[in-house]
């Protein structure tokens, strides 16, 4: 599966934004989808996970009340909502797959996406 992830962007403490991750080249609900950030100078940590079905949502404890994770699949995308965005929410976001569970550790994930950068300004 090819990954492209899209909607990052320069944007002010506060503001929101919708992040995108599409998928194309197998079949999309097959796959788990997470999504990952990288600060700068810091390593790849993750954010949030949902299951093939939607029905299930994973969140890492740092961005739990800010960020929404979802996915149309019809669309083949999966969309990380980001609301009241902190001058640390700056990083390259990266979405992921990988079949079977859920999962919160990078390397579970078998493909990757090329990134979008996020930076916030305070």
């Amino acid at each position: 599966v090819q990954l492209q992830a899209s909607g990052g962007g320069l944007v002010q403490a506060g503001d929101s934004l919708r992040l995108s991750c599409a998928a194309s080249g197998h079949t999309f609900t097959n796959y788990a989808i997470g999504w990952f950030r990288r600060p700068p100078g810091k390593e790849r940590d993750f954010v949030a996970a949902i299951s093939q079905s939607g029905g299930y949502l994973y969140y890492a404890d740092s961005v739990k009340g800010r960020f929404t994770i979802s996915r149309d699949n019809d669309k083949n995308t999966v969309y990380l909502q980001i609301n009241s965005l902190k001058p640390e929410d700056t990083a390259v976001y990266y979405c992921a797959a990988r079949e079977y569970y859920v999962a919160g550790v990078r390397s579970d994930y078998e493909y990757w996406g090329q990134g979008t950068q996020v930076t916030v300004s305070s």
